[in-house]
């Protein structure tokens, strides 16, 4: 089975640093873009984070996230990362990582699989 799942949310007060770990099946961190979206409370869709190709050498982030937040992976590991620093409330979400074939995620449409979600909260 095909999988993606993240890890490393939690609790956290305005101003600290967490790192999102997303762990995928070997198959598909080696091949595919993948990237990160949040979903807020109440929010009706999931937002545009950042992205990163299969190689590494492209990025691409949210402008509100910009010089803030930093993805990476690790192709030894099977293993993307999401370094966020100075964490602000409305950066309070569940945060998801996707796997894309297709540049879906462009249009919030990632080819997926998707994981299951990890929260960050914020605290003011």
């Amino acid at each position: 089975q095909v999988t993606v799942t993240e890890s490393g949310g939690g609790l956290v007060q305005a101003g600290a640093s967490l790192r999102l770990s997303c762990a995928a099946s070997g198959a598909i961190f080696r091949t595919r873009l993948m990237a990160w979206f949040r979903q807020a409370p109440g929010g009706e869709e999931r937002e545009f984070v950042a992205a990163i190709s299969a190689n590494g050498g492209t990025i691409s982030y949210a402008d509100s996230v910009k010089g803030r937040f930093t993805i990476s992976r690790d192709t030894a590991k099977n293993t993307m990362y999401l370094q966020m620093n100075s964490l602000k409330p409305e950066d309070t979400a569940v945060y998801y990582c996707a796997a894309d074939q297709t540049m879906g995620y462009l249009r919030g449409q990632p080819s997926g699989p998707w994981g299951q979600g990890t929260q960050v909260t914020v605290s003011a």
